[in-house]
């Protein structure tokens, strides 16, 4: 028997009423009523003693349990995040400390007959025990079950972690789970990628069919999500319509966008709802730790502004962060102001880029284009405002003007040319758009079949009867309706079947670059034009630039081809006098082949070769290759490393020479940003600038910062640097 229990058999009688009570009884009474077990250790932490309930409540014998180390019989701590996680049990016992209230698991044994065990919750205090010689003893101890208890809270403390509307982790989860991540990220020097979304038009599905219905939906938004992520990250619904996935160790930005774009395909599925159809489309933002942020606040604020900026760019997108995005959400909100005025000031302009029969080259009709030319400061891309208005209701009233002025100029053309005017979503869903139509065409004297209105798949949202209604009085008023961008977004054959199209533009995205090889866009687009003529529709071929294009799609079929090979577009001036001029016959006129975009830059980069960091200008970049000036002494077939800044390193070797240009061919393709620029797949990591010996703070926003180390070589330097123009060539 041990000390502890001779100890406690030998205890003195205390005398109450005349009723003499033992220690050792009324331990046995208390343990009797379930309040609570008593246990002690010797002074190497091995368990010395344990009472008849606590004995009883393990399942065990004295001879299997006496001389165990305590924490293998307290064989876990329930640790909440933060500070507290650090002080389990063991740690506790370790520096001798006392403790109260601990909340540990313990492993209740079978009972021998193959009945499986049982986890049980104690809630366990101790005491270091000193003898009168000072030295320690071991630890005296009681616990208390409270399985039962605890249960509870670990189902609420679930429940409070998880979205109980998805079942996904919700907003307080996913914020403890990335600072988590994030600290693991300092630790170990990995990365973490962190994806927002939210849904395109999920409003407009909760107005038509009804918060029910869009409760349903975001379910099985829920659903799809874990399809594409599966195992490779955690999903969250931070509320309302946004979802936000966490997933480590991946910084591939190749691999993001791919992964990106099967969320966006998969998302924008139609989905069925109590026996209706709704369609919503959904943007994705992505922000990478720890080059955009090593903290969650600075990693949040990263991905909202890359989430805003694919919003921005036309929804259904995926946008990376980039460190100008917060200028641009600044300019965006100053665009926003200046476009209520745009029309009132008289800055908005209509102009007309051709749609060309290829077969003879004469001009069929125009489509309508926006222009926004701002007094103060020129020119504003459409690709900028037009998704600022689309956010807001702005897009309605300008719709409605564009309309209107399409009409009043079309009329004063020659001939039969028809005027396409594009409808965004929100003017086609407005109850009074063919009320519009028609005060347009009365207006202008018009006759309604010269008027073809373009209408995304968009449109294919919420009331399947109000959209067939629309549909049904636009047809009674005599316009003709064309398919926009078809293949791009939510593609259903049932639209073609149902709504009263006459025509299908191919998208240009599968036209630019149809003639390269290695491409299925030719099949696409053979098998759109097959499609649309099986239905008794034309086909109009977006974005042919070069003659090889304009080949192949006249090759496969399409009725008319618009794009820079034609014309850019034409103001309503610029085409009247064409047409008291001559006949409005096109001669097609561009490069003989499609060449990958290259995209023209004026910019200081940096350039390593060997040991050495140089400056040099680039000239323009590919995916596959750039052009760079400022270097003399470079021969062909020298291998560089461009730094094009934020840790983008990209291995090239020269292909071209002369005396103070070469041209380029990368080791590994860059790829798309999203936003009509190019990025590498990989960054270098602060992390790794660190362990070379430079600190973490030292890393400017845009530059590579080794040009100092790199600048103390011994090697003599190889190439000479010549300061150049914005007006010199290659």
């Amino acid at each position: 028997m041990s000390l502890w229990a001779r100890k406690a058999k030998s205890a003195r009688s205390i005398a109450t009423g005349g009723t003499a009570f033992s220690r050792c009884d009324i331990l046995d009474q208390v343990e009797a009523v379930g309040a609570g077990a008593f246990w002690a250790t010797d002074e190497e932490g091995r368990l010395a003693y344990l009472s008849t309930g606590a004995l009883d409540a393990l399942g065990g014998n004295e001879e299997s349990l006496i001389g165990r180390p305590l924490i293998e019989i307290f064989t876990g701590v329930h640790e909440e995040s933060g500070e507290e996680a650090q002080r389990t049990l063991g740690f506790q016992l370790r520096s001798r400390s006392r403790f109260e209230n601990l909340i540990v698991r313990v492993d209740v044994a079978g009972h021998g007959d193959g009945s499986p065990g049982r986890t049980r919750w104690w809630r366990v205090s101790g005491k270091p025990y000193i003898d009168q010689k000072g030295c320690f003893q071991g630890y005296r101890g009681s616990s208390i079950d409270i399985t039962a208890e605890y249960g509870r809270q670990l189902e609420a403390a679930e429940h409070s972690q998880y979205d109980p509307l998805t079942g996904l982790a919700n907003r307080r989860r996913m914020a403890s789970r990335l600072s988590m991540q994030l600290s693991a990220c300092k630790v170990a020097g990995r990365s973490c990628a962190l994806i927002m979304l939210d849904l395109d038009r999920f409003k407009q599905v909760n107005d038509t069919l009804g918060h029910p219905a869009g409760d349903e939906l975001l379910k099985q938004v829920a659903e799809r999500l874990k399809t594409v992520i599966k195992d490779r990250g955690e999903i969250g619904r931070l509320g309302g319509d946004e979802f936000q996935v966490i997933l480590p160790d991946i910084d591939d930005r190749g691999d993001l966008t791919d992964l990106s774009a099967r969320i966006i395909q998969m998302i924008s599925q139609p989905y069925s709802i109590n026996g209706k159809r709704a369609i919503v489309g959904t943007s994705v933002g992505v922000a990478i730790a720890p080059y955009d942020g090593i903290e969650s606040d600075e990693l949040n604020a990263a991905v909202d502004l890359a989430l805003y900026a694919a919003k921005g760019s036309g929804r259904g997108l995926c946008r990376f962060y980039t460190a100008d995005l917060r200028e641009s959400a600044e300019q965006d909100s100053r665009i926003e102001e200046d476009l209520r005025d745009a029309l009132v000031k008289g800055e908005m302009q209509m102009h007309y880029q051709p749609l060309v029969s290829p077969q003879d080259h004469t001009v069929r009709g125009f489509e309508a284009l926006m222009r926004w030319v701002r007094a103060e400061s020129g020119p504003v891309s459409p690709a900028k405002f037009i998704p600022i208005a689309e956010q807001t209701d702005l897009i309605v009233q300008l719709g409605s003007w564009a309309l209107r002025q399409a009409c009043e100029d079309a009329v004063q053309w020659p001939g039969q040319l028809r005027v396409a005017v594009n409808v965004s979503a929100k003017q086609f869903m407005n109850a009074d758009f063919p009320k519009i139509v028609a005060s347009a065409l009365s207006s202008s004297g018009l006759e309604p079949d010269r008027l073809d209105l373009e209408i995304t798949e968009s449109v294919f949202v919420g009331e399947v009867e109000a959209v067939d209604k629309t549909f049904a009085q636009l047809k009674r008023l005599g316009v003709r309706l064309a398919m926009d961008d078809f293949g791009t977004g939510y593609s259903s054959l049932g639209y073609l079947n149902r709504a009263p199209f006459d025509k299908i533009k191919i998208d240009q995205t599968f036209v630019h670059g149809c003639s390269a090889g290695g491409t299925t866009n030719p099949a696409i687009i053979s098998a759109i034009v097959a499609l649309a003529k099986a239905l008794g529709m034309k086909t109009v071929a977006e974005g042919v630039e070069a003659m090889d294009e304009l080949a192949l799609v006249t090759e496969r079929g399409a009725d008319l081809v618009q794009g820079y090979i034609y014309s850019r577009p034409l103001t309503h001036d610029a085409i009247m006098e064409r047409s008291g001029t001559e006949s409005f016959v096109f001669p097609p006129s561009g490069p003989p082949r499609y060449r990958a975009d290259r995209m023209n830059y004026f910019r200081k980069i940096g350039v390593i070769h060997e040991d050495h960091y140089y400056k040099a200008m680039l000239r323009n970049l590919s995916k596959t290759g750039a052009r760079i000036e400022g270097l003399a002494g470079v021969e062909q077939g020298t291998a560089l490393i461009l730094d094009l800044g934020g840790g983008q390193l990209a291995v090239s070797k020269v292909v071209r020479a002369e005396e103070t240009a070469q041209g380029l061919k990368f080791e590994t393709a860059l790829i798309g940003d999203g936003n009509d620029g190019l990025m590498t797949r990989h960054r270098i990591s602060p992390y790794a600038l660190a362990t070379a010996g430079m600190p973490l703070a030292a890393l400017p926003p845009g530059s590579y910062p080794l040009a100092e180390q790199m600048s103390g070589s011994n090697s003599p330097r190889k190439f000479f640097e010549v300061d150049v123009d914005r007006k010199s060539r290659f």
